[in-house]
């Protein structure tokens, strides 16, 4: 996976999920948030 910022993870994550691609890039990109201990609510 590429390097990327806090925030572009969540995004890249959010983004993943609405548009229902991949489910295992989902779960990698979960897998790596979890990782960094990032919060995924949404405001």
């Amino acid at each position: 996976m590429k390097i990327m910022s806090n925030e572009m993870l969540v995004a890249a994550y959010r983004d993943a999920k609405k548009k229902g691609q991949d489910a295992d890039w989902i779960r990698l990109l979960r897998i790596e948030v979890q990782k960094r201990g990032l919060i995924l609510t949404k405001n």
